[in-house]
């Protein structure tokens, strides 16, 4: 059987006695043995990563998963694990480590299984596949052109417990408040249904954005049981989707849904060039589906992406959309009382960096992307950078854009100064806006936080679509078309444009119910605001 491997590696250009925290990296990935009575295929792999932690609080980990192809690399699918639980029968993993497979065996967490921090270099983590359950004999699991390829993101825990939704700002930008004329948050403390309520005080007030199909002030409606609203455990991505993420999906994706998720393309506002274009890097030649799409970069945030685009990864793997109240118990942690007005760092101060900041002074735009200024902690240039910004040359110069994901977290960076959430999820504030289920909506409040299944639609005309059908922008005519339009979704916490400091805010829901389908707007973009809109995903803890 070829073993091949696609890793989600940040490559990073060092500068001296600089350290980033993004650096995962997924070595000597083959096959250890096959069981040919039990159908399964065990495989062993080295992982290493830059600034792992573990505290009693909460912890980081890697979601690793893995695809087959059975036809010498056209078409790939996931792969089922064989076992479920925390390091199951089969699986192998150094002391000191964990591995867990949730339910759905999609995958595994990696983990530290103590508290510390620092970097990993574990070798020889093994994991099982049960090809047999993918519907593979012996023969096809054992042939010359299978192929297997191996792909990890880094996630962040996010514990069980009461939050706060809503920072009892006055200032209105429809936050979550308790009634008409009690700016008081919400308090989530269970993942019971919430009815909302139309009252002055000491209710679940909904408070309107007004767009096109949201509920109106005041408006009563139902929060079910099955909508996930943050109170339960999850795992939410620790950067959000990078270039190179991006690539290694596309690339794994057939011929004819390529082209749909073809974001070099002028299609539903895509950029329209191989070149760069607001600091997007991704090349592709379409008139020669075989060849793949290529980044410069691919540890910056990923734009120009749709909904319909950004579903699609997160099912492909095995991930799903976060609500709108998962993303705020992230930036704002379990019982920590809400500051008005603040940032997904916890206060309501900052420092946008400039680009003489983030650049090599007096050299090309190569990538080597770290902050010269330690206090600064947002990437927010909604006119550019000046084309005179301290570099000799490059595409990007002077574009606006998004920067290298975690840029503002080094060795000795507090929350504040990372610009991080309260459990380390970075740039929940600025660089790229980011997609979460709105409570605004009916099309929202049908999410049942299913995880993806690793499969995208294959119906001809709308290949590569998400197919799971409680996602907002299910196609309504018929789900095996998959997710297709954008009702039900929004986003939150700003983006490198945004010309509003409210934006950034933890607790804004200027955006969280705006539809682009149903308001007049690009697909990938809206026109009026620029290319800003990017993703992060997450999954239930197990």
């Amino acid at each position: 059987m070829l073993r091949n491997i696609l890793l989600f590696v940040f490559f990073l250009c060092f500068i001296a006695q600089t350290s980033f925290a993004n650096n995962l990296q997924l070595g000597n990935f083959d096959e250890s043995s096959t069981n040919l009575t039990a159908h399964t295929m065990s495989f062993r792999f080295d992982l290493s990563q830059s600034n792992s932690w573990r505290t009693l609080v909460s912890h980081d980990a890697v979601w690793v998963f893995m695809k087959y192809s059975t036809d010498a690399g056209q078409t790939w699918h996931h792969a089922t694990m064989a076992a479920k639980g925390v390091n199951p029968a089969g699986f192998v993993v150094p002391a000191g480590f964990e591995i867990v497979v949730p339910t759905d065996m999609k995958g595994l967490f990696f983990r530290r299984a103590n508290a510390g921090t620092g970097d990993l270099a574990v070798k020889l983590v093994q994991f099982v596949w049960d090809y047999g359950q993918d519907g593979l004999t012996d023969d096809v699991a054992k042939a010359a052109n299978t192929l297997t390829r191996l792909y990890g993101i880094e996630m962040v825990y996010i514990p069980s417990g009461a939050f706060f939704a809503g920072d009892g700002a006055s200032s209105s930008d429809f936050r979550f408040k308790k009634g008409s004329a009690d700016d008081t948050p919400w308090y989530i403390t269970s993942e019971n249904a919430i009815t909302t309520t139309n009252t002055s005080a000491s209710g679940y007030y909904y408070q309107s954005s007004g767009s096109s199909g949201e509920s109106a002030n005041g408006e009563v409606f139902l929060l079910p049981n099955s909508f996930p609203k943050g109170y339960n455990g999850f795992y939410l991505m620790k950067y959000e989707l990078t270039e190179g993420e991006w690539v290694a999906f596309f690339n794994a994706l057939s011929s004819e849904a390529r082209l749909k998720r073809d974001v070099t393309s002028a299609i539903d506002g895509g950029k329209g060039s191989d070149g760069v274009v607001n600091r997007n890097t991704i090349s592709w030649d379409s008139s020669s589906p075989v060849l793949k799409a290529k980044t410069e970069r691919p540890a910056r945030a990923m734009t120009f992406i749709s909904w319909p685009d950004a579903a699609a990864f997160a099912d492909w793997s095995a991930l799903r959309p976060i609500t709108e109240l998962e993303y705020e118990k992230a930036a704002r942690g379990v019982d920590i009382a809400a500051v008005a007005d603040e940032y997904a760092w916890g206060t309501t101060a900052y420092r946008a960096a400039g680009s003489e900041e983030i650049f090599p002074p007096n050299q090309d735009e190569t990538g080597s992307e770290a902050i010269y200024n330690s206090t600064a902690n947002l990437n927010r240039n909604p006119l550019g950078w000046s084309t005179g910004d301290g570099r000799v040359a490059g595409a990007a110069q002077g574009q606006k854009g998004p920067l290298r994901v975690g840029i503002f977290a080094e060795n000795a960076t507090s929350r504040t100064t990372s610009g991080g959430g309260y459990y380390g999820n970075m740039d929940l504030s600025g660089n790229v806006a980011e997609p979460a289920v709105t409570l605004g909506r009916p099309e929202g409040r049908q999410f049942l936080g299913t995880h993806g299944d690793g499969e995208l639609s294959s119906v001809s005309g709308y290949e590569g679509n998400a197919t799971n059908v409680d996602w907002p922008g299910i196609n309504i005519t018929d789900s095996r078309y998959g997710v297709t339009g954008t009702v039900g979704i929004g986003y939150r916490g700003g983006d490198y444009q945004s010309a509003s400091l409210r934006h950034f805010q933890i607790s804004s829901r200027g955006f969280a119910a705006k539809d682009p389908d149903s308001e007049g707007l690009a697909k990938r973009f809206d026109a009026s605001a620029g290319i800003v809109y990017g993703a992060r995903f997450a999954r239930t803890a197990p």
